[in-house]
């Protein structure tokens, strides 16, 4: 394996593409049409589309509003994850309680999506590194993250692990029924 972590880019729309057209969803067919657009869309999920979500996305991505990190192996795009600043995830801000206090600079995490080829072989932990390394030099307060209370799948652990965060020193923030907001205090 030869892995690399790239910031998602314009250049990259089409590797992005790439991965959601070919990625596959063995436990949940319907993240088939989610191309990692539901935290940003504030319709009704059901009502979307695979091909809605698509073209969504390549305009966020044009707007530079849908960021996060691709991993390669080699040049073939084998996982995604999700981070962007907290305002931009409307979704995230509507259904969730995150926001104590709105002056907070977030960089908020919400979805890995490994290719189940690749997992359980520390790509996480390795996406996870990239982006304390990269928002650490950005003028951020915080990295928050929304893991998923009880025992859960890889692709059910799509926020992300409780332990992977605990492993980067992220304390818990809030609980709540389902899920926890976690918080990692940038300096």
């Amino acid at each position: 394996m030869n892995i690399n972590i790239k910031p998602l880019t314009k250049a990259l729309r089409e590797d992005y593409l790439f991965f959601f057209d070919n990625m596959t969803f063995e436990e949940n067919p319907d993240r088939l049409k989610c191309y990692c657009y539901d935290y940003h869309f504030l319709g009704d999920v059901d009502t979307c589309t695979r091909e809605m979500s698509r073209a969504a996305v390549q305009d966020l991505i044009n707007e530079q509003k849908l960021t996060g990190y691709l991993v390669f192996d080699n040049d073939t795009p084998i996982g995604w994850c999700n981070a962007n600043n907290r305002s931009n995830y409307q979704r995230l801000l509507r259904d969730y309680d995150v926001v104590d206090n709105p002056d907070d600079k977030v960089c908020s995490v919400v979805c890995f999506l490994i290719h189940p080829d690749y997992r359980r072989q520390g790509i996480a932990q390795q996406l996870l590194e990239k982006i304390i390394q990269d928002y650490s030099g950005k003028d951020y307060d915080y990295i928050e993250s929304y893991p998923r209370k009880g025992e859960l799948s890889c692709e059910g652990n799509f926020k992300g692990p409780l332990e992977l965060y605990k492993r980067f020193d992220f304390k818990i923030h809030k609980t709540h029924d389902y899920y926890y907001v976690m918080r990692k205090e940038l300096t």
